[in-house]
């Protein structure tokens, strides 16, 4: 009866949550890319986490509930990884366009399944096994096919998959250790609590920041002057948009609908970014067999996606 409720009293804005998702960070892809044209890499990635991070602090710290001991731990390793996984990315599309790099990470829940189920932490099912053959089948057609352009591209594809098996660990650490419970009193009586996402969006986006920040630093790159109008609002729609509006809005999106619904914009964002390419990418252009690479990695996610 509240799923009935749920589904007609806030149709129009949980549709609304979904698209803003999905076009935020199937945009942000190409965003990257135009903010590393005109800033060195490694103060790209830096400065869009020290921005999401002095954004969504201040809004964690009106929250009472904070992490205690190990969720201390789990948290920062996760920041760590996180750190690991965005460099990989950004490095990855210095080489190859943004849709490409999108539809590559979409496979992270395939890999997640499959560690998961490796390490016992969840049972693999058949249509996960089949996805996930079916979306790496694409990737290896995206990486043969961006072999034939240049060997940097097809490193490219290397790197973003490279991304996807490290993001993948700190979400299968997270899924095992990051949600500990603590007990606390509520009239009386102990239930179990959580850190609240907002809070552990914060320090997880605040270590990605720190990490980021000393690896820049020790490179060497700085910052251009005066600073290029276009990758700087880049930097800015990085920073402010995709990493905390976005989550944001994904947090009130799972509140709302179901976790089959909103793991759909793993197969809707990568084809926003696509399209996106399509529209705006000009430095590389995508062929008919990457876009078939693309489809097939795309139809491996949808058998994953779709009910039994």
């Amino acid at each position: 009866m509240q799923d009935e409720t749920l589904r007609h009293s806030v149709p129009r804005a949980a549709v609304l949550a979904y698209s803003v998702c999905a076009l935020i960070w199937g945009t942000t892809w190409f965003a990257i890319r135009v903010s590393i044209a005109g800033y060195p890499t490694l103060t790209a990635l830096a400065l869009r986490f020290a921005i999401a991070t002095l954004l969504i602090v201040p809004i964690a710290a009106t929250v009472r509930r904070w992490p205690r001991g190990r969720e201390w731990t789990y948290l920062v390793v996760a920041g760590l990884l996180d750190a690991g996984a965005y460099l990989l990315v950004y490095l990855g599309e210095e080489r190859v366009s943004g849709g490409v790099g999108a539809v590559v990470y979409g496979t992270q829940p395939l890999i997640l399944a499959l560690l998961l189920s490796a390490t016992r932490i969840e049972q693999l099912t058949r249509k996960h096994v089949i996805g996930a053959v079916i979306s790496i089948a694409g990737v290896g057609v995206l990486f043969l096919d961006r072999l034939d352009v240049s060997f940097a591209q097809a490193i490219g594809v290397v790197l973003v998959f490279g991304s996807v098996i490290v993001a993948t660990a700190y979400s299968a650490i997270m899924k095992h250790h990051g949600g500990p419970r603590v007990t606390e009193t509520r009239g009386g009586a102990p239930a179990p609590a959580r850190v609240p996402n907002v809070v552990a969006t914060a320090i997880f986006l605040a270590v990605t920041a720190a990490v980021l920040g000393v690896v820049a630093i020790a490179a060497g790159d700085g910052l251009p002057w005066p600073p290029p109008v276009g990758p700087t609002l880049a930097v800015g729609y990085l920073g402010i948009v995709g990493s905390v509006v976005a989550f944001l809005v994904y947090f009130w999106l799972l509140e709302q609908t179901s976790l089959q619904f909103t793991s759909t914009l793993v197969f809707t964002y990568p084809l926003v970014a696509l399209v996106t390419d399509a529209l705006f990418e000009h430095a590389i252009a995508l062929g008919p067999r990457a876009y078939a690479g693309a489809g097939i990695t795309l139809a491996g996610l949808a058998v994953s996606l779709g009910r039994r």
